[in-house]
């Protein structure tokens, strides 16, 4: 792991009135591009060649004679062969020079190598660099042995599939769509033999990733995303604040249940067995009588990561839950960075972050305030990693 104080020598070499936001174009860009030029800042986003026309074209900025933003959200980008070249020295010299903060999001963590993300990346990355990896799941310290840590209720995990009693979910890639998931759903052992062999012949999974799945028991219920954000900086009130809640669209899970019964039961076999792929998002609010319970199981994965992971969680994170009929929060995910739900909020904001700060507040803003005040107070060291 790079020496935080290695990250801090670089920052300390930037000029503090150029400071500019980078992020991996995909995944929550747009969000973090648009909090950034609300909050004064220059964007500069890294592309995949063959995926760069949303930044390139269709978000790119105008300014005007005095750099007041006219239209768009990206100020200058940068056209690689593939993601993953952004951790050349080359490309990592000009992110310098150009006085860079990165923003990580999925897209940067899944398509490049994590091992030189933490060892190689010499660039101030807002957030927590060393919570990365505890988002892959075959991890020894992964985000579920954090989660028991800090005594939170996750999902029973099924160890063998024999021993499946009642609905459950398998969670395994994706064969095809490499970053996506090739998840199922089985009751009993006879119905996850018969799906996943369904799958096989169909290309969804391999059986590599099969033997290595997790299983889990289902939880019944709604799903709730709570978006929050921790400031280690913030000295007069709460350091996490709460932005907003999402919740997503999921295909062809979504285009299943909007059939009625018996047009479902004549789906030709290749396909009655529904595909998990996060394809969109939408946003949610939570009844109030929940929100103690809700910070509370905050409160707890942080205190967690400050424990097991110093100095912690840094900015903005994601708590994925389903909640049962007794009002459970059940945690089967966390993103331990920027979420992929927060375009929702981009411009007009979470409905929870709105209320706090009295004024529009997406994650991608929250995350170039936080910068703003480090840069303004002289402790922007404490926020990077």
């Amino acid at each position: 792991m790079i020496d935080r104080e290695a990250i801090v020598e670089v920052l300390e070499r930037y000029n503090p009135s150029g400071i500019q936001v980078a992020t991996i174009g995909s995944h929550s860009a747009l969000d973090v591009c648009d909090g950034a030029v609300e909050e004064g800042f220059r964007t500069f986003v890294v592309c995949e060649r063959g995926r760069e026309a949303p930044y390139t074209r269709y978000f790119r900025a105008s300014r005007d004679k005095d750099g007041r933003p006219v239209r768009g959200t990206v100020d200058e980008t940068l056209v690689l062969g593939k993601f993953k070249d952004v951790l050349t020295e080359k490309v990592q010299t000009q992110l310098r020079d150009l006085n860079s903060i990165f923003i990580p999001n999925r897209s940067f963590t899944s398509y490049c190598d994590l091992g030189e993300i933490e060892d190689k990346f010499l660039v101030p990355l807002y957030g927590s660099r060393n919570l990365l990896r505890t988002e892959e799941r075959e991890e020894e310290r992964s985000y579920y042995w954090l989660l028991e840590k800090a005594k939170l209720a996750a999902p029973e995990r099924i160890k063998d599939p024999r021993d499946i009693e009642g609905l459950s979910i398998v969670k395994l890639p994706h064969k095809v769509k490499k970053l996506e998931r090739g998840f199922f759903t089985a009751g009993t052992f006879k119905e996850y033999r018969e799906k996943s062999e369904a799958l096989l012949q169909q290309d969804v999974i391999t059986k590599e990733d099969l033997a290595s799945a997790r299983i889990e028991k289902y939880v019944i219920g709604p799903i709730f995303n709570f978006d929050f954000f921790y400031s280690p900086i913030e000295e007069e009130a709460e350091k996490l604040e709460l932005l907003g809640v999402d919740w997503r669209f999921e295909t062809s899970l979504d285009g299943h249940v909007r059939l009625p019964a018996d047009q479902q039961l004549s789906l030709a076999d290749a396909e009655r067995i529904p595909e998990y792929v996060v394809v969109g998002h939408n946003s949610a609010t939570l009844r109030e009588s929940s929100l103690k319970d809700v910070f509370d199981m905050t409160e707890r994965y942080v205190a967690a990561t400050q424990r097991h992971f110093p100095p912690g969680i840094i900015g903005p994170f994601t708590l994925q839950t389903a909640v049962d009929k007794d009002l459970k929060f059940w945690v089967y995910d966390v993103s331990p960075r920027i979420g992929g739900g927060t375009n929702v909020h981009m411009s007009m904001g979470h409905p929870y972050g709105n209320s706090l700060w009295r004024r529009s507040m997406s994650t991608g803003r929250r995350i170039a305030m936080e910068i703003r005040r480090g840069v303004d107070t002289g402790r922007l060291g404490e926020l990077v990693t």
